[in-house]
């Protein structure tokens, strides 16, 4: 076992100095490396003074990278120094592996490094997929703090700058934004929209070539004092945006100039279609509804769409698709709302009609006129067909009977002695 724990360093610690593997244990789910730190001394990371004071040691758990499957732990025993100099704020602090740990680090160096390109690549729910494969699970938000704790790359001083306002709150705050327009990537932001800031930020930046901003004083004086070899320009966006307003502006003021419309001579209006076929009249509600469902639900059809594709469009059910489908005119969908059902009294209707023509009127009478004949219904049904039908037809004057004299007649006739 000895001879082969200088192969183990060796293979598993080969980029890092300063570490001795004492043992390895291998169990079927795991493997656990028990290791210790060599350096004689550290360099304190609060004054940066080197000391070889030994205050204590304690253990440490970094995960490494899965081996043959297998989660790997590291066992590493590390030392905690005393500071050499009196004037520093840390007495004591813990020696850190370069390559290997890091000061809070659950992980090795090695393993938060594939981490973090599995998060640049696949981003969070996918990179968490893909690091349970690789038998280190990890939660999506644990590859995006990995990601955002990454240093910002470095850009190169940009040559084309694109100067605008952004609004931190509508109408009350503003700040400035600066992107490159080569690149397309914002390059800063600063806090107001003044000049002063503008022109102290190009100032730093003598590179730049171009200017590309809008039309706002404060943006061209901050450009003028602070990188004044630039040439400015003007974006894109607000060149159509002034164009437009000189154009409007230009059709306001010669807009006297412009002919009037001469007068369309009025066609004569086609009359139209008799629609006595159809019980229900043309200006009836339900019969404009209905006609208009109708000729949508055949222009769509006509189209190509599906009876269920329709249905889905016109929030209707399949069946009164299909209904509307069969029908090839509107009016077959009025039939069942106008025709009348066979009641009992019709077989009695003309006999009510000669009676009401032969002078009477009273529903009661009528009903018990017909019911000697066999009817076998109630009173209502004759009530209702004497005041909906029978009373909008004329009734005669009996020859017997005198008409009643107007107040306002002028000839009176002589009353009967």
């Amino acid at each position: 076992m000895n001879e082969v724990l200088p192969q183990l360093d060796e293979l598993l610690f080969s980029s890092v100095e300063g570490v001795l593997v004492e043992s390895v244990e291998v169990t079927d789910t795991a493997v656990r490396i028990e290791a210790r730190t060599t350096a004689g001394r550290a360099a304190c990371p609060g004054c940066g003074c080197w000391s070889g004071r030994i205050h204590g040691s304690y253990l440490r758990f970094p995960h490494d990278l899965p081996t043959a499957g297998k989660l790997v732990v590291v066992s590493l025993r590390v030392r905690r120094f005393v500071c050499a100099e009196d004037c520093c704020p840390r007495k004591t602090f813990a020696e850190q592996v370069p390559g290997l740990t890091r000061r809070f680090g659950r992980r090795t160096e090695r393993l938060r490094s594939t981490l973090v390109a599995v998060g640049l690549a696949l981003a969070g729910r996918a990179g968490a997929r893909m690091t349970g494969a690789f038998k280190v699970p990890v939660s999506r938000n644990t590859l995006l703090r990995l990601i955002a704790s990454l240093p910002d790359p470095a850009v190169a001083a940009p040559r084309v700058v694109g100067v605008d306002e952004y609004a931190q709150r509508k109408g009350r705050v503003y700040g400035t934004v600066l992107v490159d327009v080569e690149t397309r990537r914002p390059v800063d932001l600063l806090p107001d929209r003044e000049a002063d800031t503008l022109a102290a930020w190009l100032a730093e930046r003598p590179g730049i070539e171009i200017i590309c901003r809008d039309r706002a004083t404060f943006f061209a004086e901050g450009a003028t004092r602070g990188a004044p070899q630039a040439l400015q320009v003007a974006d894109r966006w607000h060149l159509w945006h002034n164009l437009g307003e000189a154009a409007e502006k230009c059709v306001y003021r010669h807009r006297g100039c412009l002919r009037p419309t001469p007068a369309q001579p009025e066609q004569p209006q086609e009359e139209a279609e008799p629609t006595a076929s159809s019980p229900w009249p043309t200006g009836h509600r339900f019969a404009e509804r209905t006609r208009a469902k109708h000729a949508t639900i055949h222009a769509l059809l006509a189209a190509g769409h599906s009876k269920r594709s329709v249905a889905r469009q016109l929030g209707m059910t399949l069946n009164t698709i299909l209904r509307f489908s069969r029908a090839t005119t509107p009016e077959e969908m009025f039939t069942g709302q106008w025709q009348s059902r066979a009641t009992r009294l019709d077989d009695y209707k003309p006999y009510l009609d000669q009676r009401w023509q032969e002078g009477c009127t009273n529903a009661w009478k009528l009903w018990e006129e017909i019911k000697e004949q066999g009817y076998p219904r109630g009173y209502a049904s004759v009530r209702d067909y004497v005041s909906r039908t029978l009373r909008g037809k004329p009734q005669p004057v009996p020859a017997t009977i005198r008409p009643r004299r107007h107040p306002l007649d002028p000839h009176p006739s002589r009353r009967p002695t």
